[in-house]
């Protein structure tokens, strides 16, 4: 099933109409042992991600968001994507893997969708850094 705006212009499947609806893990994490956030001055999108680590897995994984619906259902699903791997499996993860997961994203909202993996891979390195 796929739903579109008033518009009819994006068309988005129903996993990422859930995702936006009903995100998985938002929030931060108090005492986080790593940060990343990026931003887009293009679309106004800023995601922020916390992690907790614990032996190497990512514990717990949260997020704060303002953005789009993409924005939003991405960073939903990356949380879930990369809650209880560990920080080697969660670096191989490909921008691919969430739309993927998403069931796919409308022509031309894929550039956005890579946000919420790059805060990610920004929190890890946050934590690496701290634990040098």
């Amino acid at each position: 099933m796929q739903v579109s705006d008033p518009g009819g212009v994006y068309l988005y499947s129903k996993k990422v109409i859930e995702e936006f609806s009903n995100p998985s893990n938002v929030g931060s994490i108090e005492n986080a042992d790593g940060v990343g956030e990026i931003g887009s001055t293009v679309d106004g999108d800023i995601i922020n991600i916390s992690i907790k680590v614990r032996d190497n897995v990512l514990e717990d994984v949260k997020f704060k968001t303002f953005g789009c619906v993409v924005a939003i259902s991405t960073s939903s699903m990356v949380t879930k994507l990369s809650k209880g791997k560990t920080i080697d499996e969660v670096l191989e993860l490909k921008n691919e893997d969430v739309i993927e997961a998403l069931e796919g994203l409308p022509e031309g909202k894929d550039r956005c969708s890579g946000f919420a993996l790059d805060a990610l891979k920004m929190a890890i390195e946050d934590y690496k850094q701290k634990n040098k």
